[in-house]
């Protein structure tokens, strides 16, 4: 058993996928301009071949959004354009990253890929001691990893070039202010071990 896992966070069809909500929007072209799918697929595989556990983070709600917080700036638009729907196409991972059956799949309410999910639970009964991770967007679900994982004590790995937010800009600020509480690579750099 590897004490590594790749967490893949919120690489599904209403966010990135060219026919979703955001497929035309700026989430949409920087996934296209940035090369997402490919990178993210190619560090998948990779993972795989080194024996590194591989999880999907998917943020979604209930049919009438019961977990959906009703303050939230972030989720406001999720009720309101009945989005993030679990069992929807919507919530589905990406097609192009190659889920499969035995990977783990977490799914979130919240930014934070930890709060009030399995999260904790799988990566201690795995023995997972470092976390490689990617996603969109850099500047919230990433960013959340990266920090609440250094506060547990993970060795937390992120692979620039998988990541993006809605410009350049804030991609760029983000990882500029949680580079100091992880290593950065790329998915072509990437030793998993």
């Amino acid at each position: 058993m590897s004490s590594s896992i790749y967490l893949v966070l919120d690489m599904m069809n209403d966010l990135i996928h060219d026919e979703g909500p955001n497929g035309q929007a700026a989430y949409g072209q920087q996934v296209r301009a940035r090369q997402l799918i490919p990178r993210t697929r190619a560090a998948i595989d990779k993972a795989r071949a080194a024996g590194v556990s591989v999880g999907f983070v998917r943020v979604g709600f209930s049919s009438d959004y019961r977990e959906c917080p009703p303050n939230s700036p972030i989720f406001a638009g999720a009720r309101k354009n009945g989005i993030f729907k679990l069992g929807t196409w919507g919530t589905e991972v990406h097609p192009g990253l190659g889920q499969q059956a035995g990977d783990f799949d977490i799914i979130k309410h919240r930014v934070s890929p930890f709060y009030s999910t399995t999260l904790g639970a799988v990566l201690r009964a795995q023995g997972v001691r470092r976390i490689y991770c990617s996603g969109v967007s850099t500047n919230a679900v990433v960013q959340a990893m990266v920090r609440e994982g250094h506060d547990r004590d993970f060795e937390v790995i992120v692979l620039e070039d998988c990541c993006c937010a809605p410009s350049d800009e804030e991609h760029a600020q983000a990882v500029a202010t949680f580079k100091r509480f992880c290593q950065l690579t790329t998915s072509q750099d990437v030793v998993f071990s």
